[in-house]
């Protein structure tokens, strides 16, 4: 499973979480497929910000304006 939009990424996070919270007992033999989705999924929203971040700092550049965001990701 490699979700494909931010909104379906973060809900495939937000599921795991409560799944991992709402448990009594660890299911180990679960872990590895919640871990290896988590982190598709984290990439799949860490990859849609940082498209968002570059595409507002652009347009706000051409319209003359400062975001505060650098080109590393950084704040200043």
């Amino acid at each position: 499973m490699n979700p494909k939009t931010f909104k379906d990424a973060y809900a495939v996070l937000q599921q795991h979480a409560e799944t991992l919270r709402s448990q009594r007992e660890p299911n180990i033999d679960d872990l590895l497929r919640i871990v290896t989705e988590s982190v598709a999924a984290y990439q799949t929203c860490q990859a849609r910000i940082e498209a968002v971040e570059k595409a507002l700092d652009r347009a706000l550049g051409e319209a003359g304006l400062e975001t505060g965001h650098r080109d590393d990701g950084e704040p200043g």
